[in-house]
């Protein structure tokens, strides 16, 4: 990133759509889940570990789709563009896993899986956008 007021903001325009499109997603799948009754009513602990891997697996499709769109929209470097949106990622998920792990909601491992997860899986998702800018410069 340089000084360019302008690149700056398509920067942090850029980080900022793939973190809006992981929580969009996120939370809209989560509610869908709670009124198909899948998930038990917001608020009310989720031990079942089944639906707690469910949860994982989505939200890390969620994950790669964030860090494709930053790398997408990035107006260059995409991939430190997208390391910053997965240390983000990484720093909310460890203070979520703070703040939930003691209030015994679901397994443990849930919110520690999501904080370990969120950088790789985010820079998957710009490894992924890589390949197809190589291809078009060619």
């Amino acid at each position: 990133m340089t000084d360019n007021p302008r690149r700056i903001g398509r920067s942090i325009l850029a980080i900022l759509a793939g973190f809006v499109a992981v929580v969009v997603l996120s939370l809209g799948t989560d509610a869908i889940l709670h009124m198909l009754k899948v998930y038990p009513p917001a608020g009310e602990p989720m031990p079942e570990p089944a639906l707690n891997a469910l949860a994982l697996a989505y939200r890390s499709v969620y994950a790669v789709i964030g860090g494709y769109i930053t790398a997408r929209l990035a107006p260059r470097n995409p991939i430190l563009h997208v390391v910053i949106l997965g240390v983000i990622g990484l720093v909310l998920a460890t203070l979520g896993a703070i703040a939930m792990i003691p209030r015994n909601l679901g397994p443990a491992w849930y919110p520690i899986a999501l904080a370990v997860t969120a950088l790789p899986l985010t820079w998957l998702g710009g490894v992924l956008y890589r390949p197809r800018t190589a291809v078009a410069a060619s």
